[in-house]
């Protein structure tokens, strides 16, 4: 038994590191999304999809390990 407690916290702990890795390419999705807006000549479409994007990308691993610590 202790050995599954071992398994399910070695998952958590790669589960928490996979969250931040997404956290910090949302925000540098986010920050691409503005830079291109800003400073090139583009259309807003691609500006705006990076900008969704990289919301995307800092919610859903909180969302993913609420449903985790719930399971």
């Amino acid at each position: 038994m202790d050995e599954l407690f071992d398994v399910l916290d070695l998952v958590v702990d790669v589960g928490e590191l996979a969250g931040w890795l997404f956290r910090i390419l949302g925000v540098v999705a986010i920050l691409a999304g503005i830079g291109l807006w800003l400073f090139t000549d583009v259309t807003l479409l691609v500006p705006a999809v990076l900008v969704v994007l990289g919301l995307v990308l800092l919610v859903v691993p909180e969302i993913l390990l609420a449903f985790a610590e719930l399971a």
